[in-house]
């Protein structure tokens, strides 16, 4: 791609950006595992794939299209979705008709996707083609790996072998079906500040193992993979909405299990009991999430009687978000493929100073820039990209006198520039000499700039002091 950018121009425009960033942000949400279907049956993948749109980038793109005279028509935002197996045939994959929601969130749904007993496959990707609905191909976007399963396991689960367990900290979804019925199934989600149960959309919980010692005030979390009998928290992914502290517990022909402390796997059936209570659950009544009294088991102690809606499946999930700007340059190919940063690695001081920067999706056409300084840039693989990391003076500011720390965010651009940003900044930190409130020396000979310079040169020699925040 031949960068119609002067440098100046390029900085200007990203000067501008950061000022208001017009990011577009593709967010996919889908399960950790897939169950296969065998013969004519199909199983259809629960919960479904979901994709949301945001960010201001959608509505000023769209106003640009809408100004080239091509009607409301043209600008509609329609994908396609698939496993990544099944070609570049639009007949083989769901399409997705995106609806505005009420915090202004496009948000489309394939319902009816699934994994035949043919495909011999133990992961694969979902494959998500996104267009305006004039054929204007906006990108291809991958979820994470899935994995392949037959069925759940009624195994005991083996903490040797953790590809099905769900650890303390991992993200899961919560799915009730009366009598295996599909059109009967319901998702926990969060709407309006509450927690519901719906058959339209499905939220993604990080779910924290607790120290059940602990009043619920406290509330420590503990690294660990999670067992029936423990304490567990809740936690709604988008909003920050948060369950009691919950004890989970393992279901048997709707019946909660008390004496039941293994390992929890992927689809297993299991409840929530909030903790302290008097056998009071998490239970869904059409919509609306409530609590229900079980009811004891007169002949085994160690039973408590459910009713449907307290029976819940679980399941881990996966997000993947790719975000970009296409709002300061006219970009006529698609924005794909979207690198993604994963983490950042520091190597030499003072002027030589190198960054790595790791990730996925890297291509030569990448440059790294800091801020709206640009830096020199050596591709590696589609995992990793090498930059000299630029002297703090591009920022305006001087080692000798820098006395607070600097931070800037790390961007990637295309060289037609398409900008993509990440969640990852760069701190320049001062000399620990110089941080105010100490006396940086006692009397300045008239040689003092030399001094400083000799002062910096030893102190970048030897310990220099960058940092990295994600």
């Amino acid at each position: 791609r031949p960068n119609p950018y002067q440098p100046n121009l390029l900085r200007d425009s990203v000067r501008r950006y950061l000022q208001l960033p017009a990011d577009q942000t593709v967010l996919i949400l889908h399960a950790k595992v897939a169950q296969k279907s065998y013969g004519n049956e199909k199983r259809f993948f629960c919960p479904p794939p979901c994709v949301y749109l945001s960010g201001p980038g959608w509505k000023l793109k769209q106003e640009q299209i809408k100004a080239r005279d091509l009607g409301e028509a043209g600008f509609r935002v329609c994908g396609y979705m698939g496993l990544d197996s099944m070609g570049s045939s639009l007949m083989e994959t769901q399409k997705l008709s995106f609806e505005e929601q009420p915090d202004a969130k496009g948000f489309g749904c394939a319902k009816a996707l699934y994994i035949s007993d043919a495909d011999k496959r133990k992961h694969f990707r979902l494959v998500l083609k996104l267009f305006f609905s004039n054929g204007q191909e906006i990108g291809t976007f991958h979820s994470k790996l899935i994995k392949v399963i037959s069925k759940p396991s009624q195994k005991k689960q083996s903490l040797k072998n953790t590809d099905l367990c769900i650890s303390s900290g991992s993200k899961v979804s919560l799915f009730n079906r009366l009598r295996s019925q599909t059109v009967s199934t319901r998702y926990l989600s969060v709407e309006g500040g509450a927690f519901i149960a719906s058959a339209r959309q499905w939220a993604a919980f990080t779910l924290h193992l607790a120290d059940e010692r602990c009043t619920r005030s406290e509330f420590p979390l503990r690294e660990g993979y999670i067992r029936y009998g423990s304490v567990v928290q809740l936690v709604c992914t988008a909003t920050g909405i948060t369950l009691p502290p919950l004890i989970i517990r393992k279901v048997t022909k709707q019946y909660a299990m008390l004496d039941v402390d293994e390992p929890i796997s992927q689809l297993h059936k299991c409840a929530f009991q909030f903790q302290g209570s008097d056998r009071m659950y998490l239970c869904l009544s059409t919509e609306k999430v409530i609590q229900f009294q079980a009811s004891p088991c007169p002949k085994e102690a160690n039973r408590e009687l459910l009713n449907d809606g307290s029976c819940w499946t679980i399941i881990g999930t996966e997000t993947v978000e790719y975000t970009f700007s296409e709002s300061l340059a006219c970009i006529r190919e698609p924005v794909s493929p979207v690198p993604l940063i994963t983490a950042l690695q520091l190597t030499g001081g003072g002027d030589v100073a190198m960054l790595e920067v790791q990730g996925e999706y890297f291509h030569t056409h990448l440059k790294v820039w800091f801020g709206d300084v640009e830096a020199e840039t050596m591709y590696r693989s589609p995992k990793s990209l090498m930059c000299v990391v630029p002297d703090v003076s591009a920022f305006g500011s001087d080692w000798r006198w820098l006395r607070y720390p600097i931070t800037v965010p790390l961007l990637l651009i295309r060289d037609d520039g398409l900008i993509y940003s990440s969640s990852f900044t760069f701190t320049y930190t001062p000399e620990q000499s110089f941080i105010p409130g100490q006396q940086v020396l006692s009397d300045v000979p008239q040689d003092s700039d030399k001094l400083l310079d000799s002062i910096h040169q030893e102190f970048t020699r030897t310990n220099f002091h960058l940092f990295m925040q994600n």
